[in-house]
C-alpha cells in the first residue's frame, strides 16, 4: 500500500485555511447563518470574504493571516525537518497571533482602547465579531504552528499529538480561562476602577467570608467555611454511595445491574429544583415526616431540615450518580487473575477484597471524590431551596451578581475563593496518589472471572445502597404524582390537563399544529445538547487521552484549565460568557452558539475525570504494540484505545447531554426568547405557582433522559475485556469455584 505524503497533513490545512480566505464571510452576519452565504465572499459588504475585506473594505490587518499561509504553503515544498517547522512556525505564529491581536485591539467603534486612539488616532474602520472564514482560517494557522512545534523536534515529532494539545489548550484558553480571568479580575478593582491588591484583601478576609463566630458561640460561620464543609461531606458521601452502587452492580451476580442503572441515572436526568421539591414534600414544614411527627408523637411541625443537614441530603442525592459512573467504569476493569493470584496464595475473599480489589480502586475513589467536592461548590439550586439561612459561596455570588447590591468585586471574590479550594483538593489528589501504578488492563487476555464481594462486604453494601435506592423511588414518585393531580396539598383528583397545557397537539388545515407551550423550549433543547453532548465526550476523551498518555510543559496548567469550569459557579460562568462574549472578536451573546459552548466546557471535567480514571489501569504497553506495527498515534486512539474506554464515554456522553437539557445557573443569563430552553421555562411556570404544568414537564423531560441514556448504551455498548461470567455451585464461591 502506497504510504501519503509526509508533508500531506501541512498542505491540506494549509488549503482549508486559503479556502476559508477565499469561500467563507469572515465577519459573523446578523442572521446567524453563515454558512448560507458560501460563495457570496466576492460581493462584498457584510458576506465578503477574509480577502475582500482586506483589499476593499479598509482592514488591511486581516493581511496578516494571508502573509501567514503563504508562508506555511512555502514550507510544505520542504523536506520534513527542523528547517521546515521554523518556516511552518513562523508562518502559522505570524497569521494566529496577528489575527487574534487585531481581533482584540479593534473593536466595533475603532480602537478597542483609549490609549491606541491617543498613540495612533481614530481607525476609519471597525470590524465585528469574527464569522465561519475567521474561525476556519485562524484553526488552520493554529493546526499549522502546531506542526511547526513537531517539525522542530517537540512532542516527539508526531503531528496528531501536537495538533491535539495546542488546539484543546487554544480552546479551554478561549472559553475558560479568558471569560473566566475577565470576570475575576473585577476582585482587584476599587470602586473608583483602579487596580487595587488591598481591595481584593479586604473582601477575601473578611469575617461575612472566613469568621468562625459559630465556634465561639456566635449564629453562624463564614460562607468559605459553610462551603468547605459542605463539600468535603458532600464528596465523601456521594463516592461511598457511588462505590457501594458499583459494587453491587458489578459483583453481585449482575442481578442488580440493569435496574440500578436506570434508579441511579434517576437524580441526574432530573432538573434540580424537582429534586428539592420532592425533599420538601416529604421533610419540610408541611411534609409528611412533619405530619407523622405531629400525629404520632405530638411534635409540632418545624424547619428542621432547611440548612445544612437538607443541603446535603439534596447534594448527596443528586451526585450520587456521578460517583457511581465514574467507579463503575474502574470496578469493571479490576483484573480478576490478580484476585485470583491472591486466593491461591490462601488469602481469603475479605483479605483479597481489602488488599488487592480496594487499592486498585484509589484512582476512582480519588477522581469521584474529587468531582463530588467541585459540584457541591459549585451546586446552585439545591442550597437557594433548602439551605435556609445556611449561606454558601455559590449563592453569596448570585445574590452579589443580581441582588440590589450588584457588587461585581465581592462575586469575584467569592469566586477567587471557590478556585482555591478546588486547587486544594486537586493537588492533594495528586499527592495522594503520586506515581503509583494502577494498571489492571493489559495487552495479553485476562479470561479470569471477577471475585464476588466477600459476605461482610457484600451485606454492607445491600444495607447501605438498598435503603438508598428505596429513599429515591419515594422522592421520585412524589415528584411524579404531582404533574398527574389538580393541585397539589388542596385538590388530589387525577388530571393530565397540565399535560395538554405543556404538550397538546392540534390538527389544523396545513397539518400538526405544536399547540403546547412547552414545544418550543422542548425542541431548542432537545437541539442544543444534542450538538453539544457528543462535542463534549470526544473534547473530553482527548483531553483525557493528552493527559495519561503524553508529557508536555505545561501539562498542569493544561489539566487544572480542563478542571476549572467546575470550580467556577455556573451563575459566575454564564455572566463570565456574558462579558466575554458580548464584543469583538467573539460576539456571541444572544445566538444558540453560545449556549452550547456554555454546555460544552461547563460539562467537560466529567469526561475528562472518567476518562483519566480508566486511562491509569490501561497498560501502556497497548500503545506500544500498535506503534510498534507502525501504527499512527490517531489509528492507535481509534482501533486500541477508544475501545477499552467505552464506560468513560458513555459516561462523557450521557452526563453532558442530561445536565444540558438539567442546568440551570449556568444559562439563565444567556437564554432569550428565540432559544429558551426547558429549565427556564419551568422556572417560570414555578414562579407564577404552576407546579402541576411543570413537573408534568419534568415528567416528560425524564422519560425522555431515560430513553436517550437507553440509546446510547445500546450504540456504544460494552467493552469485552475477555473474561468469563460467574458460575454458582452449591458450596463453591460465586467466583473461581475455591471451596
Amino acid at each position: 500500500m502506497q504510504r501519503s505524503s509526509p508533508n500531506a497533513a501541512l498542505l491540506g490545512w494549509t488549503v482549508l485555511g486559503l479556502l476559508a480566505y477565499l469561500l467563507l464571510p469572515w465577519y459573523a452576519l446578523q442572521d446567524g447563518n453563515g454558512l448560507a452565504a458560501v460563495g457570496q465572499g466576492f460581493a462584498g459588504g457584510d458576506t465578503a470574504n477574509g480577502l475582500m475585506q482586506a483589499a476593499t473594505q479598509g482592514r488591511p490587518w486581516l493581511g496578516l493571516g494571508l502573509a501567514g499561509l503563504a508562508i506555511t504553503l512555502a514550507a510544505t515544498a520542504l523536506e520534513p525537518g527542523r528547517a521546515q517547522g521554523r518556516l511552518l512556525l513562523l508562518g502559522g505564529l505570524v497569521g494566529a497571533v496577528g489575527l487574534a491581536a487585531s481581533g482584540f485591539l479593534v473593536g466595533a467603534k475603532g480602537w478597542s482602547f483609549a490609549w491606541l486612539n491617543t498613540a495612533f488616532g481614530e481607525l476609519s474602520s471597525n470590524q465585528f465579531g469574527i464569522g465561519w472564514g475567521g474561525f476556519v482560517a485562524l484553526a488552520s494557522l493554529v493546526v499549522l504552528t502546531a506542526f511547526g512545534l513537531a517539525r522542530c523536534g517537540r512532542f516527539k515529532g508526531d503531528l496528531f499529538i501536537a495538533a491535539a494539545v495546542l488546539a484543546c489548550g487554544t480552546l479551554m484558553a478561549v472559553f475558560i480561562l479568558f471569560p473566566v480571568l475577565k470576570a475575576l479580575s473585577s476582585a482587584f478593582l476599587a470602586e473608583d476602577g483602579s487596580f487595587s491588591l488591598a481591595a481584593m484583601w479586604e473582601r477575601v478576609a473578611s469575617d461575612r467570608n472566613f469568621g468562625l463566630q459559630c465556634l465561639a458561640g456566635g449564629v453562624r460561620c463564614g460562607v468559605a467555611w459553610n462551603t468547605l464543609f459542605l463539600g468535603l461531606l458532600t464528596a465523601t458521601s456521594t463516592t461511598v454511595l457511588g462505590t457501594m452502587m458499583a459494587l453491587m452492580a458489578e459483583r453481585t451476580g449482575k442481578k442488580f445491574g440493569k435496574s440500578l442503572n436506570i434508579l441511579a441515572m434517576l437524580p441526574i436526568i432530573t432538573p434540580p429544583f424537582v429534586v428539592g421539591l420532592g425533599l420538601i414534600l416529604l421533610f419540610g414544614r408541611a411534609g409528611v415526616v412533619n405530619q407523622l411527627l405531629e400525629q404520632v408523637f405530638g411534635l409540632a411541625p418545624s424547619r428542621w431540615f432547611y440548612g445544612w443537614f437538607g443541603v446535603w441530603i439534596a447534594q448527596t442525592f443528586a451526585f450520587t450518580p456521578i460517583a457511581f459512573m465514574i467507579m463503575r467504569g474502574v470496578v469493571q476493569a479490576v483484573a480478576p487473575s490478580l484476585e485470583e493470584a491472591s486466593q491461591t496464595l490462601c488469602a481469603s475473599a475479605r483479605q483479597t477484597f481489602l488488599t488487592v480489589t480496594l487499592p486498585l480502586l484509589k484512582p476512582g475513589l480519588a477522581n469521584a471524590f474529587l468531582v463530588g467536592f467541585i459540584e457541591s461548590m459549585a451546586d446552585f439550586g439545591n442550597p437557594i431551596v433548602v439551605g435556609g439561612q445556611f449561606s454558601v459561596l455559590s449563592t453569596e455570588i448570585f445574590f452579589a451578581i443580581v441582588g440590589a447590591q450588584f457588587d461585581q468585586g465581592r462575586a469575584a471574590s467569592l469566586a477567587w475563593i471557590l478556585t482555591l479550594f478546588a486547587l486544594a483538593v486537586f493537588a492533594a489528589q495528586r499527592l495522594l496518589l503520586g506515581r503509583q501504578s494502577f494498571t489492571t488492563v493489559g495487552g495479553k487476555g485476562d479470561g479470569g472471572i471477577p471475585m464476588a464481594l466477600p459476605a461482610s462486604v457484600r451485606r454492607l453494601v445491600y444495607g447501605v445502597a438498598l435503603p438508598w435506592i428505596a429513599f429515591t423511588l419515594v422522592v421520585y414518585l412524589f415528584a411524579f404524582a404531582g404533574g398527574f393531580v389538580q393541585t397539589w396539598g388542596r385538590d388530589y383528583t387525577p388530571t393530565l390537563n397540565h399535560f395538554r397545557t405543556a404538550f397538546s397537539l392540534e390538527w389544523g388545515p396545513f397539518g400538526v399544529v405544536w399547540a403546547g407551550t412547552a414545544w418550543n423550549s422542548f425542541f431548542t433543547t432537545i437541539k442544543l445538547a444534542a450538538i453539544s453532548a457528543p462535542m463534549t465526550a470526544a473534547l473530553g476523551l482527548m483531553i483525557a487521552y493528552l493527559l495519561a498518555r503524553t508529557e508536555f510543559k505545561g501539562q498542569g496548567l493544561f489539566e487544572f484549565s480542563a478542571l476549572l469550569a467546575f470550580a467556577i459557579p455556573g451563575t459566575v460562568l454564564g455572566v463570565s460568557y456574558i462579558l466575554a462574549f458580548n464584543v469583538p472578536p467573539f460576539e456571541l451573546t444572544g445566538t444558540g452558539l453560545i449556549i452550547v459552548l456554555c454546555f460544552m466546557f461547563r460539562n467537560l471535567p466529567v469526561g475528562v475525570r472518567a476518562a483519566t480514571a480508566a486511562f491509569r489501569q490501561l497498560d501502556r504497553s497497548l500503545d506500544e504494540a500498535s506503534a510498534m506495527l507502525r501504527a499512527s498515534s490517531l489509528q492507535t486512539l481509534r482501533h486500541v484505545v477508544l475501545p477499552l474506554l467505552k464506560p468513560a464515554l458513555v459516561a462523557a456522553l450521557v452526563y453532558s447531554f442530561v445536565r444540558a437539557i438539567t442546568t440551570v445557573s449556568a444559562v439563565i443569563f444567556l437564554v432569550t426568547a428565540e432559544n429558551e430552553l426547558a429549565t427556564t421555562y419551568i422556572i417560570g411556570r414555578v414562579g407564577n405557582g404552576d407546579y402541576g404544568v411543570a413537573l408534568a414537564y419534568c415528567t416528560v423531560l425524564i422519560v425522555l433522559m431515560s430513553l436517550v441514556t437507553a440509546m446510547i448504551q445500546f450504540l456504544v455498548g460494552e467493552r469485552r475485556l475477555g473474561r468469563r461470567k460467574p458460575v454458582v455451585r452449591p458450596g463453591l464461591t460465586a467466583t473461581a469455584g475455591i471451596p
